[in-house]
């Protein structure tokens, strides 16, 4: 039985998250759905990551089985055809080893956080990027972000539900810079919290704000206690950017 490695790009708006659910449409249900509709199984589709509702993704890994073995690029040209008209497009399909696992396989994850920071709010953009109409200081942000890099008790960056055994995560990377109108910020890590990203760019946008600083930041990092949290982004502006193996 073939395993496909599916690379794969989407606009999270229309969707509840990447992972099916009985609530509305996903990810992951139109995936299979999809698959069904080309293979005539019905197969689960397994991803890197469980994006929430609104979060988008450039870069998504997922693998499945089927019985029938197709050429690659058929997949890819297949899945595409049958996801249309959701905002989901299937970017590579290749055969993988049969022991290769999209979501425990991946030693790291990343992620890209855009604010748009202008006084007009987004045309083009709107459901893709977080309006900040007041001006953001990207340097402080910057600044104040390495704080958080390295090996860390993120409770204060966890969400309520977070099913994780541990709130100790090892954050690779927290950079924050300004490109034009946009201010970017890009994290990775092995694996991340559930809204650990958003929740940690709230606070980090009190920091541009000049209502927090950085020995702040370091204050709700310490303390250990999710009510020290800055108030959490919304999901419009997250991207899963790319995901390594």
């Amino acid at each position: 039985m073939p395993r496909y490695r599916l690379t794969v790009e989407y606009d999270g708006g229309p969707f509840v998250g990447w992972q099916r659910q009985d609530n509305g449409a996903s990810v992951q249900g139109a995936l299979e759905d999809a698959i069904e509709k080309m293979s005539a199984e019905r197969v689960t589709v397994t991803g890197a990551g469980r994006t929430d509702a609104g979060v988008h993704a450039y870069g998504q890994v997922a693998h499945f089985d089927v019985d029938k073995e197709f050429e690659p690029g058929k997949i890819r040209d297949g899945l595409n055809h049958f996801l249309r008209p959701a905002p989901i497009v299937v970017l590579d399909s290749v055969i993988a080893d049969t022991e290769f696992h999209a979501r425990f396989s991946a030693v790291k994850r990343h992620y890209l956080f855009r604010i748009l920071n202008r006084r007009s709010p987004a045309a083009l953009e709107s459901g893709k990027v977080w309006h900040i109409s007041h001006p953001l200081d990207a340097d402080a942000m910057h600044n104040a972000a390495q704080l958080l890099v390295g090996n860390h008790d993120f409770t204060t960056f966890r969400a309520a539900e977070c099913q994780a055994q541990s709130p100790v995560k090892t954050l690779d990377k927290l950079d924050v810079s300004r490109r034009g109108e946009e201010i970017h910020i890009e994290a990775s890590a092995r694996s991340f919290l559930h809204h650990q990203i958003r929740s940690i760019t709230g606070s980090l946008k009190l920091v541009g704000e000049g209502k927090w600083s950085k020995p702040d930041l370091k204050a709700a990092l310490d303390a250990k206690d999710r009510s020290a949290c800055g108030p959490v982004s919304p999901p419009v502006g997250l991207y899963l950017t790319r995901v390594d193996y």
